[in-house]
């Protein structure tokens, strides 16, 4: 079961991608003071990422006080790429072998490819002291994002 408000956050270590470079990071040192943003999502190479991230980009969320990172099962390569083609203020964490994704009890298989799982869409905002102050765990794969969930979740931060 995904971790619910007032739960530690998970912690995991995987490839932090800038749109240039990744190198291997723990989450805990990805976390301002304050916290941060986690948003994870199948793969970056679709048109529902795109337009998630861009939307997120327009609502401000690159100027929250606290980092936003999207995790997904793409390479580091992919990843880049895609901060890059779309210009977003956001880093990623490249889940390739899925640690992340299963530490938040979210790796669900995809129909359609053949021993594929890839993290059910899910957000959670992380206090300073790495507990869960925010969470949306999507029931559907067409369900978007509560911006307005997670912005307040920051806020309160």
């Amino acid at each position: 079961m995904p971790p619910t408000t007032g739960d530690a956050a998970p912690d995991f270590e995987a490839l932090l991608c800038d749109g240039e470079t990744f190198r291997s990071r723990e989450f805990h040192d990805l976390l301002a003071d304050d916290g941060g943003v986690l948003v994870f999502s199948g793969f970056v190479g679709s048109a529902i990422a795109e337009n998630w991230w861009k939307h997120f980009a327009r609502a401000g969320w690159g100027d929250f006080d606290v980092p936003v990172l999207g995790v997904t099962r793409d390479g580091p390569y992919a990843q880049n790429g895609f901060v890059r083609e779309h210009g977003l203020p956001f880093r990623f964490v490249s889940d390739v072998n899925g640690v992340a994704c299963g530490a938040y009890d979210l790796l669900t298989p995809r129909s359609g490819m053949a021993n594929v799982s890839t993290a059910r869409r899910a957000a959670f905002v992380v206090d300073g002291d790495q507990r869960v102050a925010h969470c949306w765990v999507a029931e559907n794969w067409t369900e978007p994002v509560p911006r307005e969930g997670i912005e307040d979740g920051v806020e309160a931060l």
